[in-house]
């Protein structure tokens, strides 16, 4: 399913939409997902309401991936359940856990972030271009860097107060 939905021009969106919705555990009204997109199974992604990923998403999916509504990925955004093990026998073995991955809603991912198994990113929140996402981040901040830490609180001064419509 996943070369065939690549594999669609973009502006068929009846059927790139009915492919998410068979690959996906589950999903909400007005998906947009860019090509390529790449995930494990499918099977284990939720996405709520008008989410929307940017070109080279890649979700590893071996555990529960759960996306609230209204979230917006930019491109190169990664999403990684899987964790090899840590011992180097386990890991020659071929040992792996995968942990969740939740991220709120109203979430803002921006390029190149990297989220790592077992991270919750709260409602509201914006984490900057580039970031490793290696713990939980709260609602309604700004966090940033390598690894992600919260850099300030959201405020009322971050409104620009200029909606952005198509013809802009």
């Amino acid at each position: 399913m996943i070369f065939e939905f690549n594999n669609i021009n973009p502006s068929n969106r009846y059927e790139r939409s009915k492919i998410i919705q068979r690959l996906f555990h589950s999903v909400g009204e007005n998906p947009w997902i860019e090509s390529p997109f790449s995930c494990d199974f499918g099977s284990n992604i939720s996405i709520g309401d008008n989410f929307y990923a940017n070109t080279n998403c890649t979700i590893l999916d071996c555990a529960k991936v759960a996306i609230g509504n209204n979230v917006l990925f930019g491109p190169n955004v990664s999403l990684y359940t899987p964790n090899h093990a840590f011992d180097a026998v386990e890991r020659k073995e071929g040992y792996e856990r995968s942990l969740p991955i939740k991220i709120g809603d109203n979430v803002w991912i921006s390029g190149s972030v990297t989220i790592v198994p077992g991270v919750t990113i709260g409602e509201k929140t914006i984490i900057a271009a580039g970031s490793v996402v290696t713990k939980d981040i709260p609602s309604n901040v700004i966090a940033a860097g390598v690894p992600c830490r919260v850099i300030r609180s959201i405020t009322e001064k971050d409104k620009v107060g200029l909606k952005i419509t198509e013809n802009t």
